[in-house]
């Protein structure tokens, strides 16, 4: 099967609500993805490497902060723009549009909402163009669902703060030239930090022998007596709900973008069963793949249809915290669901880096964790509907 053999599930002609902005922004983004990344990602995978030279080349396409303001070094794009930019990363790899998640959502978003003017024009447009890279310090070793919980302190010094404390799963953490850091202040008020590499006592520590997200660099942020300059304060940040609002833009963007690994896995497993025969027929032909495939996309529909109108409430201002967490728990379980089913469909060729199904398999057991997990986004819907909070 050629690259040029995808063709996305578009059931319910989802493509006539797009606009030919939308469209031709979808088609530039799948067309870099097949020349860039499906000719190296297998590999890169297989050897735990992080393909560092796309990074450059994600921000010379406009990736990284797409939804920004153009002087800020953004595009100026709405978010159904955003969301298929992710979709096609993702169907390149979960590791793709991770960088691109994290640099445009958890780096670029919070310094452009919570920071100074300065720190806009100082990071905003290189992060823009990929010349440098973010992470986002939040999560801790025994504080992952209950971010509140975290232990990573500063302490005034007058004209610096004094930062101690550690994270834990950070993407882009070794490779990354600046972190957005959350730490809790000597009132124990939560405030968010631009920490820069090079800053004595920070180090980056990489996470190795991962079986998900492979081509991810994935690491700590460790804080030893590091001292971070009052201008490096985001001063409009105060308390959990700025980090939570990153968080947000973040989970949006993976509503979207696990799309593109189901896509690929369903069209990979259709395409595999009409040319794989047994017992002198196509498997296609046979009920209980014909079941696998049409449940498949009756998923894929669902979610896209999902997504779509979350980008058109999102557009409006209309979105809330709790439609995200929906989207994102549904279309992430979507996504793996598809991953295991198709894998089945190959058979035995299914585990092989000759498909691509596996490894969207692998990547999406990290993808229904990170970012809040299955479980706690199905609580957050509870408490939504039900004004009474299960997970406190």
């Amino acid at each position: 099967m050629t690259l040029k053999s995808y063709k996305q599930p578009d059931y319910f002609l989802i493509d006539d609500l797009l606009t030919a902005e939308h469209k031709t922004i979808r088609n530039a983004i799948r067309d870099w993805v097949n020349r860039e990344v499906k000719p190296i990602i297998e590999e890169a995978c297989l050897k735990h490497e992080t393909p560092l030279q796309l990074i450059k080349k994600m921000g010379s396409i406009g990736v990284f902060g797409p939804f920004l303001p153009i002087e800020y070094g953004g595009s100026g794009l709405d978010y159904i723009s955003y969301g298929l930019i992710m979709q096609e990363l993702e169907r390149g790899d979960s590791a793709i549009r991770s960088t691109a998640s994290v640099q445009t959502s958890l780096v670029m978003f919070p310094i452009f909402t919570f920071g100074s003017e300065d720190q806009k024009n100082l990071f905003l447009p290189k992060l823009a163009e990929g010349k440098i890279i973010g992470s986002f310090g939040l999560t801790e070793a025994n504080h992952g669902s209950n971010p509140g919980g975290m232990l990573t302190r500063i302490v005034d010094k007058g004209d610096h703060y004094i930062l101690n404390g550690s994270k834990m799963w950070i993407t882009n953490s070794s490779i990354s030239d600046i972190a957005i850091v959350w730490a809790k202040d000597e009132q124990n008020i939560i405030r968010g930090l631009i920490v820069e590499k090079g800053m004595k006592g920070f180090t980056a520590p990489e996470t190795h022998n991962k079986w998900s997200l492979r081509a991810s660099c994935t690491g700590e942020l460790v804080f030893d007596n590091v001292e971070v300059p009052k201008e490096n304060l985001l001063p409009a940040a105060q308390g959990l709900k700025a980090p939570m609002m990153c968080l947000n833009s973040a989970r949006y963007g993976i509503a979207w973008g696990v799309l593109g690994a189901a896509c690929e896995c369903y069209d990979t497993a259709l395409n595999y069963a009409l040319e794989r025969k047994q017992f002198d027929k196509p498997i296609a032909s046979f009920q209980l793949q014909q079941k696998k495939l049409a449940e498949i996309l009756t998923e894929i529909t669902k979610a896209q249809l999902m997504v779509w109108r979350l980008g058109t409430l999102k557009n409006e201002g209309k979105e809330t915290p709790a439609m995200i967490s929906m989207a994102k728990r549904n279309n992430v379980n979507m996504a793996l669901e598809t991953a295991r089913e198709t894998r089945q469909i190959l058979g035995a060729m299914g585990i092989t880096a000759d498909f691509p199904i596996m490894r969207h398999m692998m990547n999406l057991e990290s993808v229904i964790t990170y970012e809040g997990t299955h479980d706690v986004h199905l609580l957050i819907t509870g408490h939504d509907i039900t004004g009474l909070s299960a997970y406190k």
